[in-house]
């Protein structure tokens, strides 16, 4: 359904450093781009980028939405807290501790803010 995942940056290369880290427990790998945008992918599939960090096409600043949040897919719980930790020392924010989501259930979660405010989740959803 999704075609790629756009994120807008304000400074590339503290972007790159959050996300190499936060990405690389969820199997994402850095797979190119320019002095405007990098491109995320599988580390098996690295010409399949569909998450990108960009700079503004239009050269204002980059801004995060209200309301808006990327979830990314993680394969375990261990690969979730790994997400966390490594967003959180790389700049990030918490927006939401590791565990259950909702409280009690299957699904598991993390939530954190890149340095330029976007909202990440990496969540490992319960087979049924």
């Amino acid at each position: 359904m999704l075609a790629y995942i756009l994120v807008g940056t304000n400074n590339l290369k503290r972007a790159a450093k959050f996300y190499d880290a936060a990405l690389a427990p969820l199997g994402l790998t850095r797979a190119g781009g320019t002095e405007r945008y990098i491109g995320y992918a599988p580390k098996k599939a690295p010409k399949q980028a569909k998450f990108y960090v960009t700079k503004p096409f239009n050269k204002k600043r980059a801004t995060f939405g209200n309301g808006t949040m990327i979830a990314l897919a993680a394969k375990s719980n261990r690969a979730v807290d790994a997400f966390h930790a490594a967003a959180l020392a790389n700049g990030g924010t918490d927006d939401g501790k590791p565990g259950p989501r909702p409280a009690g259930a299957k699904n598991y979660a993390a939530y954190a803010r890149d340095p330029d405010g976007n909202k990440i989740c990496a969540i490992r959803r319960a087979t049924r």
